[in-house]
């Protein structure tokens, strides 16, 4: 990315974030941020592998909500949701951290009023389930955080979770998931996830591509797809079934027939391997390489390609599966129950020999898969330290070979996000004409084969974090990523196109890329302390196979609130987006057209007050726009969001006396960017308008006679380019237009003050 003009000063972000030299580091996370990147081109080229280890169901504030200059819960463009209100009909708007908690959760004990606390929410609207933190007290006397806890999981089906996203309402996580929904964690709970972050790169809108479960999800990183693909006459399957909306074989019991990317890889000459462990016996059925009895061997079933008629049918001495379909056996090695503690330790360390050798030996493949066995992957039920042991084990081992380290890229994801709640309402294809439009084709992204029928995705945020020499220094990337980014990414690095990737998705994901500075790799070193995680390994009775009772969380042990993030900004890499709206009021009708003057196609996603709205998504591609409208009565209460907090609001009334402002938007990239505003007084009475910048607090004001035009350019560079204008007019106080977000100058920049602790002015509340 380029570093030209006023981008990212890193004296001036150390004074912003207030840090210092950090001292005691672990010596790994030292020796992996002194190691240089291969850097014999300065481009992409320079990549020669790439390790992907895809974990287990975690949504993304659950995870990093609280940590410093990501979008989490100090949001201030969260979106709101229509609340019921507690007696009568209708409903009042409320923050979506407010979830309606619904009667069985009430039964239980899970929930507040709206009101209550510092919630902020409407007094006149139903109890509420707001996120909240388990006490580890609660748990052990002795706990200083959950890290190491069993906990209960949601149901997150494709039924589940299309019911909780509601078509976009995105108002029924508690009701449909339950309380285990709304719970998140912090720093404390997750230390080591939290220092690869800080260490290197984390993406804080990587969706989950299907809402659904583990398989589909994790088909989209292995294949770009569900098998919702034009080219198969006999279904997903060979038999009729429609796209993999499930875990297992299709509806059929049949294995899948759509091609894979590993096999187009190795068509094309480029090395993969699985590392995975399988217990003995045939990695196929009955239960594809899990083990039910011990959560500490076998993969999980998580390599969905064992799912495939290739691989099924493939001989044993193939490429494909030698590939795919191998792996260790701790299985056969397990020590008896009465071994020492070392001896367990040794045990679990043999998941990685395979690996170690090869990193070893200089002799890694160009693409590896990394699967995990169940106790490692903290699928919502098993600790997280355990998989920050084995992550840290991988780590590590690359680590250890400077040379292969410094030509690797290591992307951790996560195929979904349980049930949970995550505040970002993901982007989506518009169901119908009713919900929106897109200028590119949403042609194979709507089921209609599963119940209910509805989008694919995108699904709920998760985790994302890729470690390289071309990625550290702490930065946060705000693109828009899912499952199927990956693959775009290994078609830059190697060169083999997916064709199963559908031209809304490949439209409106990016292909990763944007996370890295090739050119720079070495700018971003940067000193953080690595936790170890020694005492993460699980205990020689959990090894052995006896796995505690999961802890069922009770409401008098639980911390109740939406939780500050902490305090300060992260650097951020650029973004190719540049996203405008224009609002217009005509009679009893409002407009709003959507322009996308950016490199990379987006969706706006629109929100009205009035019940009678479906949420509405526009994906608009670069050098386009789209226009919608709403029908309104006698007032409208509009909002429109993008990505990286892009957002306007658009608030008033109709009839005579009401104000109307035609207000048009454009960016500067000079300095740290600059807005620049044509207000036009489009009512028939003199309008005294207001501006308030809610970063600075500064405001001006302006008389309009009807039909009079005010432009009014403002520098950006104080805040590195974030805005947040709030304009209304005296006299009307039902209306206000608000206009939020970044400009893009094409280079790096810092997270959104807001989020680290700045407090905007002259705002309503958000709940």
């Amino acid at each position: 990315m380029s570093k030209t003009g006023k981008g990212l000063d890193r004296r001036k972000f150390l004074q912003l974030t207030g840090a210092t030299a950090l001292t005691g580091l672990q010596a790994n996370i030292a020796k992996a941020l002194s190691i240089s990147a291969n850097n014999v081109t300065g481009t992409i080229k320079d990549v020669k592998h790439v390790v992907i280890l895809m974990q287990e169901n975690r949504p993304f504030d659950h995870h990093f909500g609280t940590l410093r200059g990501v979008r989490g819960f100090s949001d201030p463009r969260a979106v709101k949701i229509n609340l019921p209100k507690k007696n009568g009909p209708g409903t009042t708007p409320a923050s979506v951290w407010l979830q309606p908690a619904g009667a069985t959760n009430e039964a239980l004990g899970f929930s507040v009023p709206p009101d209550s606390g510092n919630l902020g929410g409407p007094s006149n609207a139903v109890e509420v389930l707001p996120p909240f933190q388990i006490d580890p007290k609660s748990v052990d006397k002795k706990l200083k955080d959950m890290g190491g806890t069993w906990l209960p999981g949601t149901p997150h089906g494709w039924d589940d979770i299309h019911f909780a996203w509601n078509k976009g309402l995105y108002d029924q996580w508690a009701v449909v998931q339950g309380p285990i929904a709304m719970t998140y964690m912090t720093r404390e709970d997750v230390p080591y996830h939290c220092a690869l972050a800080d260490a290197f790169t984390v993406g804080d809108a990587y969706f989950c591509s299907v809402m659904g479960p583990t398989n589909p999800n994790r088909d989209y990183m292995f294949t770009g797809c569900i098998g919702n693909l034009s080219n198969l006459p006999n279904g997903s399957d060979g038999f009729g079934a429609g796209p993999v909306t499930a875990n297992g074989l299709s509806t059929n019991g049949k294995y899948f027939v759509w091609k894979s990317y590993p096999e187009r890889l190795l068509d094309a000459g480029i090395s993969v391997k699985f590392y995975q462990d399988l217990p003995v016996g045939s990695p196929f059925e009955p239960n594809f390489g899990w083990s039910p009895n011990n959560k500490f061997f076998g993969n999980y079933g998580d390599n969905t390609l064992l799912y495939f008629n290739a691989y099924h049918t493939a001989p044993v001495n193939s490429p494909l599966f030698k590939s795919v379909c191998t792996g260790t056996q701790l299985e056969s090695i397990m020590p008896a129950a009465s071994s020492k503690a070392n001896d367990w330790k040794a045990w679990a360390e043999h998941l990685f020999d395979e690996f170690r050798k090869d990193v070893k030996d200089d002799k890694l493949p160009q693409v590896s898969w990394i699967v995990a066995p169940e106790g490692y992957t903290e699928h919502s039920d098993a600790p997280m330290d355990y998989g920050a042991w084995y992550i840290s084990q991988i780590f590590d081992i690359l680590v250890s070979n400077p040379d292969v380290f410094s030509k690797t890229v290591f992307i951790i994801n996560y195929d979904e996000a349980d049930g949970s709640f995550d505040h970002i309402v993901p982007p989506s294809p518009p169901e119908s004409a009713a919900n929106g439009a897109s200028t590119v084709s949403i042609a194979n992204e709507i089921v209609t084969t599963s119940t209910p029928n509805g989008a694919i995705g995108l699904a709920q945020r998760v985790p994302f974090i890729v470690i390289s020499p071309w990625s550290k220094g702490g930065y946060v990337n705000s693109e828009v990523f899912d499952h199927s980014s990956v693959i775009r990414f290994l078609e830059k690095v190697f060169g083999v196109h997916e064709p199963n990737i559908s031209s809304w998705r490949r439209a409106v994901v990016g292909d990763l890329t944007s996370c890295f500075d090739f050119g720079n790799p070495d700018n971003g070193n940067g000193r953080v302390p690595l936790p170890k995680t020694d005492d993460f390994l699980p205990p020689p009775s959990e090894l052995a196979g006896n796995t505690p009772p999961t802890f069922i969380p009770a409401p008098s042990g639980v911390i109740v609130g939406v939780p500050e993030q902490e305090k300060g900004v992260r650097p951020a890499r650029a973004l190719p987006y540049e996203l405008n709206v224009r609002g217009t009021v005509n009679g009893s009708t409002v407009g709003l057209t959507f322009f996308n003057t950016g490199q990379a196609t987006a969706v706006f996603h629109v929100r009205s007050t009035n019940n009678a709205d479906p949420v509405r998504y526009y994906t608009v591609e670069p050098g386009k726009n789209l226009a919608g409208v709403w029908n309104v009565g006698t007032s409208y209460d509009l909002s429109v969001f993008g990505p990286n907090g892009f957002a306007r609001y658009y608030q008033g009334s109709i009839g005579s006396g009401a104000a109307v402002l035609d207000v048009v938007s454009a960016y500067g990239k000079q300095d740290r960017g600059s807005i620049e505003l044509q207000i036009t007084n489009v009512a028939a009475n003199l309008a005294e308008v207001s501006i308030v910048d809610a970063y600075t607090g500064k405001s001006v004001q302006r008389f309009l006679q009807p039909q009079e035009k005010w432009q009014i350019k403002s520098s950006l560079e104080q805040f590195y380019g974030w805005y947040d204008l709030i304009i209304t007019v005296a006299g009307d106080s039902t209306f206000e237009y608000r206009l939020a977000g970044h400009v893009e100058t094409g280079a790096d920049s810092i997270s959104d003050p807001a989020l680290g602790g700045l407090k905007l002015k002259g705002s309503k509340p958000t709940n």
